[in-house]
């Protein structure tokens, strides 16, 4: 052979190398596209809520269609949970479920109010004061917390576009949404209140999700609360980065898509987008918060399915 038919032979071979590579990156690409809808399996939950719903009911997603097959909450029996904003909302909810499991439920309020099975309603507590915390660990009395539901949260009613940005509507969703829940579980960490063991679900939201903006969010808007929820995703991931080594397990979760009066506004994508009543919204938070562990403190979860949600 000669020296120009050995390189010849060599470009031959690197060519059909290199096509072997392209067609077998274009089948992977194939299967991932053909997959990127299939829930079994998966690391990530799907960014494109519609077709989120449509393949969970094609499939017949149990975990998404019929969570009381699969749903297990004799944990929280004999459990003290605190739940912030525990009267209203997908809060009353979480509350009423907690208190049907048998758990001592201790709720915040910023009015007084009377809840079947509730031991405490504490009042009184803004989160975007900066003595909030102290004041509810003093309403506590020195009692102890396994469970910490952070859900009080704000939600401004118009949709923020370049020409109509409400600047003070933005900072206060951030104060609340972001710092609140920060100012009282600081506090009551510091106050002994949370002890190794202790639980604290921090309820957010897919909206802070920066990684999916672009599918959920193709034309912008809403400036405020994804700025918010994204705030209070970084804020969680800190503490439980902190508290890890004091044995508590912090974990960010998307409720999912509920009907309540701070998601009227969409009322018309609610069937669509698989939106639930609260109160399966709030089996579905406390499914969640009996799968939380140490080992997988800091994660984003999609109560919904379950999985995970990029940042």
């Amino acid at each position: 052979m000669t020296s120009f038919q050995s390189k010849l032979l060599i470009a031959l071979t690197m060519v059909g190398i290199a096509g072997a590579f392209v067609s077998q990156m274009r089948t992977n690409s194939r299967l991932f596209n053909s997959k990127s809808l299939d829930m079994s399996g998966a690391k990530y939950t799907i960014p494109d809520q519609p077709a989120r719903f449509a393949q969970a009911k094609k499939e017949n997603n149990i975990r998404v269609m019929d969570l009381e097959q699969i749903y297990k909450p004799d944990f929280v029996k004999g459990k003290v949970a605190l739940v912030t904003g525990g009267n209203r909302g997908l809060g009353l909810a979480i509350t009423q479920e907690l208190v049907a499991q048998g758990a001592e439920v201790i709720i915040t309020s910023r009015q007084p109010v009377d809840i079947p099975g509730v031991t405490q309603v504490i009042t009184g507590i803004d989160v975007t004061d900066n003595n909030a915390g102290a004041d509810l660990v003093k309403q506590l009395g020195g009692k102890k917390v396994d469970i910490l539901i952070n859900n009080a949260g704000y939600f401004y009613g118009p949709v923020e576009k370049m020409d109509s940005l409400n600047f003070e509507e933005e900072i206060k969703m951030i104060d609340i949404c972001a710092v609140g829940p920060l100012r009282l579980t600081s506090a009551m960490y510091n106050a002994g209140s949370l002890t190794s063991g202790s639980k604290v679900a921090m309820i957010t939201s897919q909206g802070g999700s920066i990684s999916w903006r672009t599918t959920q969010n193709p034309t912008g808007h809403d400036y405020g609360h994804h700025m918010s929820k994204a705030a209070a995703n970084m804020m969680g991931v800190l503490v439980a980065q902190e508290l890890k080594a004091a044995g508590i397990t912090v974990t960010m979760l998307h409720p999912g898509f509920n009907k309540t009066d701070m998601t009227k506004k969409y009322e018309h994508i609610w069937e669509i987008e698989g939106a639930v009543d609260s109160s399966i919204g709030a089996k579905r938070v406390v499914h969640e918060i009996g799968l939380m562990s140490l080992d997988k403190t800091g994660i984003f979860i999609n109560c919904e399915d379950g999985l995970e949600i990029p940042w």
